[in-house]
């Protein structure tokens, strides 16, 4: 097993990290409810999607996949998203994202990142389903319109991302549910029978 700083130091890596360090600059963006600093938390929030795609398309392409990598990815996914919907929903902005579907949307995330968690401890590293990717994807282009919210270019932006943001909670749950039907018999085998490990 390559030590940790070998493992931070590729290029999948350092742009999973990358996208950690954007969320405080998003959320400092989304402090500021007007226009302007929407576009700016929408420029960032495009940069950490880049990112995104950019450390799996250079894990896959050039085989730089870690073990590292496969548990900091997610995360990052995760927090990001997280970080955003709480904003949102805090935001004295009109109309706003339902409090309740963001409820849902974190809880989701919480589990199925305890889920991981509680599987690498045993041995057992979960990648990302197809479910999952497609519920990223349509979260990331549901976010993008929630960010910019105002109709620029006579677009009402924040119709589009309810839009994709209804479908990205229905893909969620159920991707959520495949994971643990899929990861929870493999716990089982590696003998995570009780909560005392019997």
């Amino acid at each position: 097993m390559a030590p940790l700083w070998k493992e931070l130091a590729n290029w999948p890596n350092f742009f999973t990290v990358l996208r950690i360090f954007l969320i405080p600059v998003v959320v400092a963006f989304l402090t500021d409810p007007g226009p302007e600093a929407a576009l700016a938390a929408t420029a960032t929030f495009f940069l950490a999607s880049l990112s995104d795609f950019l450390d799996g398309y250079l894990a896959r392409r050039y085989g730089l996949a870690t073990t590292l990598g496969k548990l900091l990815d997610p995360l990052a996914d995760k927090l990001i998203v997280a970080a955003v919907l709480v904003m949102l929903v805090a935001m004295e902005r009109e109309p706003q994202v339902p409090g309740w579907a963001v409820a849902v949307v974190i809880s989701r995330e919480i589990a199925v990142t305890g889920l991981r968690a509680l599987a690498l401890a045993h041995g057992v590293v979960i990648e990302a389903e197809t479910l999952g990717k497609y519920k990223m994807a349509l979260q990331m282009v549901a976010l993008h319109g929630l960010l910019l919210h105002y109709p620029f270019f006579g677009i009402d932006f924040f119709s589009v991302g309810m839009y994709f943001f209804w479908l990205a909670l229905a893909v969620g749950v159920w991707s959520g549910l495949e994971y643990f039907r899929h990861v929870l018999p493999q716990l089982w085998r590696t003998g995570v029978q009780s909560p005392a490990g019997g």
